[in-house]
């Protein structure tokens, strides 16, 4: 009986000790993966809880119809569609019309710009001309001054220009479509002329020597292998202009002209009358257009450099 015991005892003492040892070994495998990779996965997830969690609130709040913030800080505990019904069934606030306005102008304005971009781009890279470095001097200078300083300017220039060719003055969006375009020519333009200057030179010879002039060597052999920085300035272009309040409210002045970030102000300007519900969902809503271009630019970013430079 006490040698049946001892062996129980035993065999219990056994197991014991490999149970013991496995779940060292486990603990220390769990170890090893923290330390080599596993700490990048915890700070990505804590990066993507950081940048997910206001996108996770404002469209909780854009499906709360108390229509204050207050009512919002318990996420989801209201679900309802009439802050998008009344987004667009308010009279004094015609939502469409800034949404198609903003994204007509946004898109317009960056294709110009990446277009007028990289000619220019172009013309300094591969060109020597008379004012080519007093050029590049002066784009790099007056990117040191802010836009809000050209404002009053803007302004008193659009009303002469208003009484001649009524197109180009005030409350005109080719107006402001011009403007956007004067101010992010010069830095578009020195980003691009960086970017130009990686491709060798020997294959404008190239082309050449084939025959190509200026214009077949740029559209035909260039753009496509600086494809990633046409990507790059386009999406920028096209954020900075839906994003953009201080110029857009002082050249539009009619309601139904005016962008998403003009209009969208008036939800929550009026001390008395702010709706942060409509302003919520009108947030959610202008958000669309942005991830759009961006996921249709993704690609060109990602795999411009090297598609580009096989064909």
């Amino acid at each position: 009986m006490s040698n049946k015991l001892r062996n129980s005892s035993s065999t219990h003492a056994s197991h014991d000790v490999m149970t013991s040892n496995l779940t060292k070994r486990k603990f220390n495998k769990i170890f090893v993966w923290l330390r080599s990779q596993g700490w990048r996965h915890i700070v990505a997830i804590a990066v993507c809880v950081f940048a997910g969690f206001p996108i996770l609130y404002i469209f909780s709040a854009s499906l709360n119809n108390r229509g204050t913030l207050v009512s919002s800080n318990t996420l989801f505990s209201s679900i309802s569609s009439d802050n998008y019904y009344e987004l667009f069934h308010m009279a004094q606030h015609p939502y469409a019309y800034w949404y198609v306005n903003t994204v007509v102008i946004g898109l317009i304005t960056a294709a110009a710009s990446v277009f007028i971009g990289a000619l220019a781009a172009y013309a300094f890279s591969r060109l020597r001309f008379t004012g080519r470095r007093i050029g590049l001097l002066s784009i790099i200078v007056v990117q040191m001054f802010p836009q809000v300083l050209s404002i009053v300017a803007i302004y008193l220039l659009l009303t002469k220009l208003g009484e001649i060719y009524p197109f180009l003055g005030i409350n005109s969006r080719i107006a402001l479509i011009m403007v956007y375009l004067g101010g992010a020519m010069g830095v578009n333009t020195y980003l691009m002329y960086g970017f130009f200057n990686t491709i060798p030179k020997e294959i404008d010879e190239a082309a050449q020597i084939d025959g190509a002039g200026h214009a077949r060597t740029f559209f035909t052999i260039i753009l496509p292998l600086v494809s990633p920085i046409l990507a790059v300035i386009g999406l920028l272009s096209f954020i900075s202009t839906v994003s953009e309040y201080a110029v857009a409210s002082t050249v539009l002045v009619s309601p139904e002209k005016q962008t998403l970030a003009v209009g969208m102000y008036a939800f929550v300007s009026d001390r008395f009358s702010q709706n942060w519900g409509v302003f919520s969902s009108g947030a959610v809503l202008a958000a669309i257009p942005v991830v759009v271009v961006f996921l249709f630019l993704q690609k060109y970013i990602v795999s411009g450099l090297t598609v580009g430079a096989v064909k």
